[in-house]
């Protein structure tokens, strides 16, 4: 196995699982860190494993947990993520691929300053849109609801999505799309039964970068939502900053975990394929 190890190449490896070990000791501390007690907490060491592991602070997070005055856990605010996340990430996704579909495909005049205005907007930071949205949101009613939460996050996310479709879609061959108008096929025929077979690998660079930064926000959903429609960031901050009782760290630290259970999960499941979607063709992926 080490017949072929040269310094070089031992150096690298020796490069790599120093970074592996330095990216990994915080999930490491947290993991063992939510199966101890508290009295093992205090007395033992950070890195030590539990004396005695113990679940505990696991369902304690989940079911009764006090997020400021309700003690009722992280689970409401879970389920409030998953439904301002899901349906977020379905339209705006769908959305960029008709978006970036019309800008390469179908240019009309101010096609690329629409398109430049798009880019724009990927850079806005998130400060800058609070008022606006928040006057939107108002007028339409969906204030401090789940539903204004997904509205915000396709408004936001479109840009993305779009500029992702859109250098994708450039790099198929206009003599394909020719060739399908001079058979006949229409707008919505040519995007359904020739773009969207091949768009599997720029899907799957969308759904991942959407439901990473939704399912992570924090800004938007301290300011757009409130009480029980509070994404799980927001219930976890008021977790760990809640100064009432003992301080309990495994609790916190189960709490931290749970939240980012579903991105870690996206990662593992999809996660080799997002440089690869990102960098393949139409016609080469």
């Amino acid at each position: 196995m080490f017949k072929n190890l040269t310094v070089g190449r031992a150096l690298v490896y020796a490069a790599l699982l120093l970074m592996a070990i330095y990216y990994l000791l915080p999930l490491y501390v947290m993991l063992t860190t939510s199966f101890k007690s508290l009295d093992d907490i205090r007395e033992g060491n950070m890195l030590a494993l539990p004396q005695l592991w113990q679940g505990g602070a696991w369902s304690k997070a989940w079911a009764e947990a006090c997020t400021g005055v309700e003690c009722n856990g992280m689970q409401g605010f879970f389920w409030n993520s998953i439904k301002m996340t899901l349906p977020a990430v379905a339209i705006s996704t769908l959305l960029g691929a008709v978006n970036g579909y019309v800008v390469s495909m179908w240019r009309f005049r101010g096609s690329d300053a629409l398109f430049t205005m798009l880019l724009v907007g990927c850079f806005i930071p998130f400060q800058v849109v609070l008022l606006p949205m928040a006057q939107l949101l108002g007028l339409l009613g969906l204030a401090n609801t789940t539903a204004g939460l997904v509205l915000v996050h396709v408004v936001y996310g479109t840009a993305f999505t779009t500029l992702f479709f859109r250098n994708f879609y450039i790099t198929v061959p206009d003599e394909l799309v020719k060739a399908a108008r001079i058979d006949g096929a229409g707008f919505w025929t040519i995007f359904f039964r020739i773009l969207l077979p091949i768009s599997g690998p720029i899907f799957v660079v969308c759904v991942i970068w959407q439901f990473t930064q939704i399912w992570n926000d924090f800004l938007f959903g301290v300011v757009f939502a409130s009480g029980e429609s509070q994404p799980i960031t927001v219930a976890l901050n008021n977790l760990v900053n809640t100064s009432t009782g003992v301080k309990e760290y495994n609790v916190d630290m189960a709490a931290a975990i749970i939240a980012a259970l579903p991105t870690l999960f996206v990662y593992m499941v999809a996660g080799r394929y997002f440089v690869r979607g990102l960098t393949a063709g139409a016609v080469k992926g």
